[in-house]
């Protein structure tokens, strides 16, 4: 993701207004750390999506996905992973590289990248090496943590079709992150009933969402016309967010200076985006959490004259 700068001019009055985008979360093994702002900004427009929690360490979280793949293996089922195209995959994949380098994963685990754009986006990743993290690009001239040797990509549907053959003792990666659609749904319906199978979610999942359904517990979900019974054991893993924590949020709006107001959006309006508001108040920022269509009037000496 990126932010914006915009430099407004209305005659002899300047305005100077930053977009957040999406703040990633710093620390991670492929991409570098959130860059700071360029300049104070007057008005900051930053996401919220996670402010009212901290993400797990990413250590943490790979050695929960890792144990939870582990003991999916055990049981002799499957591991059904919906994912996210853009550095979710890529990430996911270097988990599991990093559990089989450990031994705590077989060496030739079958891992299904079923997901065109993600094997497109895992390509991207490799072809522009100057845009990812010094230590990873360091790696690469050693080994190539995203090629595991029991990798198999699968681009056409004959091949995500066959996926389905499969009874147990694979790693099922596929999109979308929400299962909202995509060839992960077509797996879910495959493997989400049976008791041995583990489906685990790395990412965030909104309100209405079929993986929210799963995750706040339902015992049944409607996939293609037919109510499934979820049966599978329920993993849900957030370290593994691109977004950033709430303490991280807070590290980069402190970076901006002092801005005269912050407007908080993409986020929960009942529990992120209140919750990171309060913490604005200790902080003593002047902060809004604009409507759906809401106008904004961004100079507020404008709005007393």
């Amino acid at each position: 993701s990126a932010s914006v700068l915009l430099d407004i001019e209305d005659g002899d009055e300047r305005l100077r207004v930053l977009f957040s985008g999406d703040i990633g979360n710093p620390g991670r093994p492929l991409l570098e750390n959130p860059a700071p702002p360029p300049a104070a900004p007057d008005v900051v427009v930053m996401e919220t999506t996670y402010g009212d929690r901290d993400h797990r360490p990413w250590q943490a979280s790979v050695d929960e996905l890792v144990q939870a793949v582990a003991i999916t293996l055990q049981r002799g089922g499957n591991v059904i992973i919906p994912t996210f195209a853009l550095e979710r995959a890529q990430e996911v994949l270097y988990a599991l590289y990093s559990g089989i380098r450990a031994g705590a994963l077989p060496q030739r685990l079958p891992v299904f990248l079923d997901s065109p754009m993600a094997i497109s986006a895992t390509e991207i990743f490799l072809a522009h090496r100057g845009a990812l993290r010094a230590s990873f690009v360091e790696e690469l001239t050693q080994h190539d943590p995203l090629q595991l040797l029991g990798l198999r990509m699968t681009r056409d549907t004959a091949a995500s079709m066959a996926i389905n053959q499969i009874r147990g003792g694979a790693v099922i990666m596929a999109g979308s992150g929400m299962a909202t659609g995509g060839r992960v749904r077509h797996h879910l319906r495959h493997n989400l009933w049976h008791a041995d199978n583990s489906i685990v979610f790395v990412g965030y999942a909104a309100r209405g969402t079929p993986a929210r359904q799963i995750i706040d517990g339902a015992r049944q979900i409607r996939l293609f016309g037919d109510d499934i019974v979820v049966r599978a054991q329920i993993h849900t893993i957030n370290g593994f967010s691109a977004h950033a924590g709430r303490s991280e949020l807070l590290a980069w709006l402190r970076r901006c200076g002092q801005p005269r107001r912050v407007l908080l959006v993409h986020g929960d309006y009942e529990r992120g985006m209140p919750a990171f508001g309060a913490l604005l108040d200790r902080e003593g920022y002047a902060w809004q959490m604009p409507g759906a269509g809401e106008p904004i009037l961004l100079d507020d000496r404008a709005r007393q004259t």
